[in-house]
């Protein structure tokens, strides 16, 4: 779907008034217009999910605000295909499950076989008849029992443990480089700079073919999610699909930025997290070296990480991160980012960023102190 956004009207605008005013975050339902009035609240909603802020309707957004009309209980939850159930109902059930020591997986709010088997497991357990549906039964004795796993999350404690006893070494892991947008007319943010057009979706496969041949010499086997001319763009569903279906390790997504204002500038870097306390443990962490290598390494301006539900982010069963890797529109980034060799400072923070996340703690070291150049010797001396 096109974004809806302010000064459009029709049957769309009149729903998403409807849902707004359903969870108290806009006062009435006319007249059928986005004013400015929805603007605000729909800021306000993709705030509170973690979303990207920009007071229009695209199709996450979209997808979040009809997922928020169910509550837990207020309809019967199965398992459906190909069409999952999806909203806010099921992360409702998925996060209650989990504080109860059943595994769901990552409380994605979608109702997949994971789900329904941690649901048949319940019932089994208190007597019902094991479904992997939620009704009006599974609810009340949902309802009658407490949580039994304290002192943390545990699906995230899960995802930790996995991780820490996979080892230190690089050699046989599989990480997914997604380059974002590409394809069709999705070229992304594109600035002409005199006789020049430079597209972020160039760019960014630009880096991603680089950090290929990186993590690939250090013996890591290595997915792009798409080539350098794709024929048609993907969604962030689709890309984390692929991800998933590649049973990888780690998912690095990469893009550039752009702002109206030439004075914005700097790299920020994304992980999995709903900005109340619900967060990817693992992918906060690589979030954090990522970031922190690449702003140690390049010089470039610190905008920190952040906590989004992006499909890509909420939809991958393994850590993931999207690293934003300056603004195309300003003049000091741009500069830096169309030098090849700027951008091979980039994959070298990011290669030493991944070694790090495979280090244990205690064993971690200063950042930007990794010699990324050792790491290909050392596959060398191993073979």
């Amino acid at each position: 779907m096109r974004s809806i956004r302010r000064g459009d009207t029709g049957p769309a605008v009149s729903e998403i008034r409807s849902i707004l005013v359903g969870l108290e975050m806009l006062a009435d339902r006319e007249p059928d217009l986005f004013d400015e009035a929805v603007a605000n609240a729909v800021r306000a909603f993709q705030q509170s999910r973690g979303l990207g802020v920009d007071g229009m309707v695209g199709d996450e957004t979209w997808r979040a605000l009809d997922g928020a009309r169910w509550r837990l209980g207020a309809r019967t939850l199965f398992h459906s295909v190909p069409d999952a159930l999806a909203g806010e109902d099921v992360r409702a059930l998925q996060e209650r499950l989990l504080e109860m020591g059943y595994d769901t997986g990552r409380p994605d709010s979608v109702y997949g076989a994971r789900t329904a088997r941690a649901v048949a497991q319940f019932q089994r357990e208190v007597g019902l008849a094991p479904d992997g549906s939620c009704g009006p039964q599974t609810m009340k004795a949902l309802r009658r029992l407490g949580r039994k796993v304290v002192g943390g999350r545990p699906q995230w404690l899960r995802e930790a443990e996995a991780f820490r006893q996979s080892g230190p070494n690089l050699v046989g892991k599989t990480i997914v480089i997604d380059p974002g947008h590409g394809g069709g007319d999705d070229a992304g943010v594109v600035v002409p700079d005199g006789p020049l057009r430079w597209t972020e979706a160039d760019l960014v496969f630009d880096l991603a073919a680089r950090l290929e041949g990186r993590l690939a010499a250090a013996g890591m086997r290595v997915h792009l999610t798409r080539g350098p001319a794709p024929a048609e763009p993907m969604s962030g569903a689709e890309r984390a699909a692929l991800a998933n279906s590649l049973g990888a390790d780690l998912l690095i997504s990469l893009h550039l930025d752009g702002y109206p204002s030439a004075a914005a500038e700097g790299v920020a870097t994304y992980h999995y997290g709903t900005g109340n306390g619900l967060s990817s443990t693992v992918g906060e962490r690589l979030a954090a070296l990522v970031q922190r290598e690449i702003v140690v390494r390049t010089g470039m301006h610190d905008c920190r990480t952040h906590a989004k539900t992006w499909d890509l982010l909420r939809l991958t069963r393994m850590p993931a991160v999207r690293v934003d890797l300056g603004y195309l529109t300003s003049p000091a980034d741009r500069e830096r980012l169309v030098n090849p060799m700027f951008r091979e400072q980039i994959v070298e923070a990011i290669l030493a960023a991944v070694q790090r996340m495979y280090f244990p703690v205690e064993r971690d070291v200063p950042t930007g102190s990794i010699d990324v150049r050792q790491l290909r010797l050392a596959l060398a001396d191993r073979a």
